[in-house]
């Protein structure tokens, strides 16, 4: 006789194969299964059904970064169910060795696979909120930041690049991007069916992205360049160059100097943005991909751009993510010692 459990002590494979799992939640009952009958059958349909739903529900991304954590705790000697002692022993034997950052991941992980199997989360214990608080007052640093690529150093890669494939390919990426504000996902995703050309420039539809998982989608404006610099017409130069009609618009450029049928990936978006920045005269180890997001974040708020606009652009969800880059391009507006001097 077999049995099947599904209840909330079933195991399934979100985090990793073993006792700290992090389990999908599926139908509170524990069946006794003789045969598997036609009735049987069907329940476990369901129940597979309602599994892969709740897998949905995490993105792949998010899924890697807790199985990577969790597999960190069990090398460590983690186990689920783990006591709040046990946590802030762990924060406590990787203080200063991982970063603030990446130790607060990891209680989140360590929380939900605790809680996704019926589990007190020891993370929301008083004894490890301290501990992390500790950790944080002794070992706290800011977060290295890219550079933001302003509109000037916009300006600067893309100004006096040749005609050449790569040339008009790079000035069509970094000008989108950077008038897009998007994500080094967003920009490589992009295909020929997401723009719409109008009498003001494009409009880029993303149909989901890191803050949008449900795939409400969202539309992007970008109009034509009121300077030298266009990117809705530096897009255009490329696609007709390279001759792409559909699919991915932004693809790679073999050393023969032929368009492949394939997609860019964001680290060569990132290399693209160093190779473009050393040529200009700029540090390139400051730069990435994520640089150019930065950039119009940036250089809109120093243009007294209102925050809700800017969002409206970049995708943030509130203006607290959004804050970063509204204060750095502000630093100079209104300044205290500027209206001394």
């Amino acid at each position: 006789m077999t049995t099947l459990q599904i209840g909330p002590q079933a195991r399934h494979p979100i985090l990793i194969s073993d006792n700290i799992q992090l389990p999908k939640p599926t139908i509170a009952a524990e069946c006794i299964v003789p045969t598997p009958g036609k009735q049987n059958l069907q329940l476990i349909a369901k129940t597979q059904k309602l599994d892969d739903l709740i897998e949905a529900a995490i993105s792949p991304n998010t899924r890697r970064a807790y199985r990577t954590d969790m597999q960190h705790f069990k090398d460590w000697g983690g186990t689920v169910p783990a006591s709040p002692e046990t946590v802030a022993d762990y924060l406590a034997a990787h203080a200063g060795v991982l970063s603030v950052a990446t130790l607060a991941r990891r209680l989140v992980a360590i929380g939900k696979a605790h809680t996704m199997q019926g589990h007190p989360n020891p993370a929301s214990s008083d004894l490890v909120k301290l501990t992390l608080r500790g950790v944080r007052r002794l070992h706290g640093r800011p977060q290295r930041q890219v550079a933001a690529a302003i509109k000037e150093d916009i300006l600067a890669m893309v100004t006096g690049l040749d005609t050449g494939l790569k040339a008009v390919r790079d000035r069509a990426l970094i000008l989108i991007g950077f008038a897009g504000a998007f994500r080094r996902s967003e920009l490589i995703a992009i295909n020929c069916t997401m723009i719409e050309w109008v009498p003001q420039g494009i409009v880029v539809t993303i149909p989901r992205s890191k803050t949008d998982q449900e795939g409400h989608g969202r539309k992007i404006a970008i109009p034509y360049g009121r300077g030298v610099i266009c990117p809705v017409l530096a897009l255009k130069a490329w696609l007709e160059k390279a001759g792409i009609t559909d699919e991915a618009i932004f693809r790679p450029v073999d050393r023969h100097g032929h368009v492949l049928n394939a997609r860019l990936s964001g680290e060569a978006v990132a290399v693209i943005v160093k190779e473009r920045a050393k040529a200009a005269g700029l540090d390139p180890s400051k730069y990435s991909g994520h640089s150019l997001r930065a950039g119009l974040a940036t250089s809109a708020a120093a243009a007294g751009v209102a925050s809700w606009k800017i969002r409206q652009q970049t995708g943030h969800s509130s203006d607290a993510m959004l804050g970063r880059y509204i204060r750095d391009g502000e630093l100079f507006r209104d300044n205290a010692a500027g209206a001394v001097f």
